[in-house]
């Protein structure tokens, strides 16, 4: 079987270690030739392929991003744009497709599956918002990379005497923003779950000044005021007619320094968290969901998506990670709570 490999969306560490693991099984236990397409839907729309082999994927376990490169390509918004898609994969002689991505991504992917593409998906997404899988790639190490920003900025905050607002990834879900806060010490951490009150938060950040701690606020770039709206870079929209999110972390440094007399600054670490070299757990949950991906793609167990459920990869329906966002349970936020203020 010849099958193809993609990549979607944002890039996220992890990729190549998919991509790695998907070629080296396929390959060396079932004899399966592998095409990788171009910058994700980009690829098997306008025919852009590269070599995918054992040769190809070596040294690329550490790397972050992905050597096939990506796009936020949407085919369904294109004319003629899935007809483009038969038509190359049946010129390029591939079979089945391998689709690595997010909700976008496997959104495409589940929308060919009902008109009889072959297709198998692995989700991955820094925000850890997919449903259905417990964990994704990628968030693992975007958190510690915000963990690790937020200690940085601990010692910068307490020698100035000011507050520090972190600004991390977060569109609707707050996982990013709970995990990183509640491990880095935060004053409070703002989700786009639960909308925050401006007078609140400064209620927090004021009784850490009173003790001699300087407070660092983390938000999610999705999080919303009680009285307010999400703040948004433009009104420009992509192909999946997504926003472009950015300033809440400005906008809650200057709210917060007008409204207590505290010195305030922002920090946006922005695509700093999905740069870089997956973490341990990363490279691991990456190479195990393409080990199990190219055993279903074998199987021919087509429209099924791998995923975690406690420690053992999974089969779902390939639709079930695009039903609904995996959001925060209010539960959990209730718990890092207590170390608010």
């Amino acid at each position: 079987m010849r099958i193809g490999v993609l990549t979607g969306g944002g890039d996220c560490p992890g990729l190549n270690a998919v991509i790695r693991a998907v070629v080296r099984k396929g390959e060396k236990e079932y004899g399966h030739e592998f095409v990788g397409f171009r910058d994700g839907w980009r690829g098997p729309l306008e025919g852009l392929t590269m070599t995918l082999d054992i040769q190809a994927t070596r040294g690329i376990l550490p790397r972050g991003g992905t050597i096939l490169g990506s796009s936020r390509t949407n085919p369904f918004k294109i004319d003629g744009g899935i007809d483009r898609i038969r038509e190359n994969l049946a010129a390029t002689g591939v079979d089945a497709l391998i689709a690595i991505g997010g909700e976008d991504t496997l959104g495409v992917a589940t929308k060919l599956d009902a008109l009889g593409v072959k297709v198998i998906g692995v989700p991955k997404t820094i925000d850890n918002d997919l449903n259905n899988t417990d964990y994704t790639f990628g968030f693992d190490t975007a958190v510690n990379i915000a963990v690790e920003a937020i200690d940085r900025l601990h010692t910068t905050a307490e020698s100035h005497h000011r507050a520090l607002v972190v600004e991390v990834m977060g569109r609707h879900a707050g996982w990013i923003a709970l995990h990183s806060g509640l491990a880095g010490g935060a004053a409070c951490i703002l989700i786009p779950e639960q909308k925050f009150s401006l007078d609140q938060v400064c209620q927090w950040v004021e009784s850490r000044f009173k003790v001699n701690y300087s407070p660092i606020i983390v938000v999610a770039e999705g999080a919303i005021p009680q009285d307010g709206d999400m703040v948004i870079k433009d009104q420009t929209l992509d192909a999946f007619g997504h926003v472009k999110l950015s300033g809440i972390g400005d906008w809650l440094a200057q709210e917060i320094e007008a409204r207590t007399g505290k010195e305030a600054r922002s920090t946006v670490l922005g695509h700093i968290q999905r740069g870089g070299t997956p973490t341990a757990f990363d490279r691991v949950l990456a190479t195990r969901f393409g080990l199990h991906a190219i055993t279903a793609a074998h199987e021919g167990d087509w429209g099924k998506m791998v995923a975690l459920h406690g420690t053992n990869i999974v089969r779902v329906p390939l639709a079930s990670a695009t039903e609904k966002l995996k959001l925060v349970d209010p539960a959990l936020y209730k718990e890092a709570e207590i170390f608010f203020g």
